[in-house]
């Protein structure tokens, strides 16, 4: 049923969005902006701008119909894997096919629905304190904000490059034992919804040092210096040495049928380090591999997990 409501006497002189705050106390007053902006929210039959006063007596008329933006921001009950919470931060072991923020063609069942629904003052932060991203089907650590303090420290020390992000990679061939890559990343010029390292693009780091080889696989450790889309992906396929399963950036076909079968990147995010935001502590997690990329470890050492 659409709501339809009239502001009363006593909001005379308030903004727009104040009294709206007041009249619909169940959402942030962010969420009421945006519906304004939107035109779900019409004030005598206008959208007037947030900042505009109201006297009393006008008739707002909120819209029922779904769009994509109201899945967006819907909570939903999506099981999370925590792996440290207080009251400043949240640690997540992410996994693989959870998106992290709605978007095109993922507007709900995301890390942000679920946040939402694991606590009602993530409604009040912008992104819902998210402050980090991994790909869809990339698995393992990120931090979530929750106080705007907190999120607002955690984004100037990824700024200042004080968060510390360390991935499990497994790539194609036989890469150098240790390395970095410094080529700057921005979006692919002519396919738009691929990066790629082009001039005038982005600063990127990539660290990284092998930790075992196998006849046409290496594991790596990486280590992002700066966290651009798809930086580790990119740039692993820069230096000619792609990430197993990555259909984006890697091979179509490769010399070895076990690596050719793994169905996605083969890219876990499995330590996190960073400074507490209230208490100044240097704090650091680890998560293990997830069943399917340990098992492919496992099937190249000539092991089955089965067994």
């Amino acid at each position: 049923m659409p709501q339809r409501v009239v502001i009363p006497d006593g909001c005379a002189g308030l903004r727009a969005d104040q009294a709206l705050a007041q009249l619909f106390p169940e959402h942030s007053r962010s969420r009421l902006q945006a519906w304004l902006k939107s035109g779900r929210i019409l004030i005598d039959d206008a959208s007037p701008d947030a900042k505009s006063k109201v006297w009393g007596g006008e008739v707002v008329f909120v819209s029922p119909e779904p769009s994509q933006a109201m899945l967006a921001e819907q909570a939903e009950d999506i099981p999370l894997q925590i792996v440290f919470e207080d009251d400043t931060l949240v640690v997540i072991d992410k996994p693989v096919g959870l998106v992290v923020h709605p978007g095109s063609g993922n507007w709900s069942g995301t890390l942000l629905n679920a946040l939402l629904h694991h606590g009602a003052g993530f409604r009040e932060l912008p992104r819902a304190g998210i402050v980090h991203r991994l790909d869809k089907d990339t698995s393992g650590l990120l931090v979530v904000a929750k106080t705007l303090q907190a999120q607002t420290d955690l984004v100037r020390q990824l700024q200042a490059r004080t968060v510390k992000r360390h991935y499990l990679a497994l790539v194609h061939g036989e890469p150098a034992p240790s390395g970095e890559v410094n080529a700057p990343i921005g979006r692919h010029p002519v396919q738009r919804t691929k990066m790629a390292v082009v001039p005038g693009g982005r600063e990127a780091l990539t660290r990284y040092r092998v930790l075992e080889r196998f006849a046409r696989a290496t594991l790596l450790e990486c280590e992002l210096a700066t966290g651009r889309t798809h930086q580790i992906r990119v740039h692993m396929a820069h230096i000619g040495h792609p990430l197993v399963g990555d259909a984006t950036y890697g091979k179509a076909r490769s010399a070895d049928p076990r690596l050719d079968a793994f169905a996605r990147q083969a890219l876990h995010a499995w330590q996190l380090g960073l400074i507490h935001p209230v208490s100044g502590e240097a704090c650091r997690w680890q998560t293990p591999l997830p069943a399917d990329f340990a098992g492919l470890l496992e099937t190249l050492r000539g092991a089955s997990t089965h067994e």
